[in-house]
């Protein structure tokens, strides 16, 4: 007879999960209705193109409100505010609106992204673009989602077939180094696209719309729920020469090509510059 004990880090993922989408849809839902009203409080932060908007600091400021009543003592990393005080194993990593420069021109690519890390590790995420109200789920060992579709990835085998996503930084320096990259790059694969917010790209090659993504310059609050539902959705998520996702580089992409994608970033030093 099999053993039916609820497994507790499962349950315990799949109740992370569920607070995390009632709070990235109420999240979403004022971002949209600031856009609507109009953008506001616009002000720059690293360059005078990183841009952050009143909605963006309205959206955190919901978000640490609405956790810290439903999970007081977790501790809270966001964006625009960092991090919040608590003595508990969980910790909340959320971009309140990924794809700020979207969200100021009303491009239909900005989105509320959440994870729930235990002890370091993600086993909760949601993101919402709320745009279009598109969502996508997952946890840890339980698979990814949306709409509730299961989701698998690309099953592109070949690099030289594979529509290749990426993102670019936003100092000049660095912008012109990764066009480089890209220079090089381009020629090797089907074609680059660049929709302008990381966890929606990670979605996307979640699901397959494109079949893998890099970027380096990343955030934590920008690939930590993004980059469970692409490892969930069974694609390997990780840097360069072994090592794991960070600020220097974030690859997703089918077993398949991962490697050879990861090879050709190495030689084209896409990890280096400013």
């Amino acid at each position: 007879m099999s053993d039916t004990t609820p497994d507790p880090r499962r349950t315990q993922a799949e109740e992370l999960l569920a607070i995390a989408v009632t709070v990235a849809r109420e999240a979403a839902d004022t971002a949209r209705s600031m856009r609507a009203e109009g953008v506001s409080g616009v002000s720059t932060k690293s360059t005078d193109t990183d841009v952050v908007t009143a909605a963006d600091r309205a959206v955190e400021r919901q978000v640490v409100a609405a956790l810290g009543a439903l999970r007081p003592g977790d501790t809270v990393l966001g964006e625009e505010y960092g991090g919040t005080d608590g003595a508990g194993a969980v910790r909340w990593v959320v971009d309140p609106i990924d794809g700020t420069v979207n969200y100021l021109y009303g491009l239909p690519q900005y989105a509320v992204s959440l994870a729930a890390e235990v002890d370091g590790v993600a086993v909760a995420a949601v993101v919402r673009n709320a745009a279009t109200g598109d969502e996508w789920t997952a946890t840890l060992g339980g698979g990814a989602f949306r709409g509730g579709r299961r989701l698998g990835g690309s099953t592109q085998t070949e690099l030289a077939q594979a529509l290749v996503a990426t993102g670019f930084g936003y100092d000049a320096k660095r912008r012109a180094h990764q066009a480089e990259v890209l220079t090089r790059l381009i020629a090797r694969v089907r074609d680059i696209r660049r929709f302008g917010a990381a966890a929606l790209d990670l979605c996307l090659a979640a699901e397959g719309a494109v079949d893998a993504y890099f970027e380096k310059g990343l955030n934590p609050w920008d690939h930590a729920a993004g980059g469970l539902i692409a490892r969930e959705a069974g694609l390997l998520v990780g840097g360069l020469d072994g090592t794991p996702a960070g600020p220097d580089m974030v690859v997703a992409a089918p077993p398949a090509i991962f490697g050879p994608l990861t090879e050709l970033l190495a030689d084209y030093d896409a990890a280096g510059g400013p």
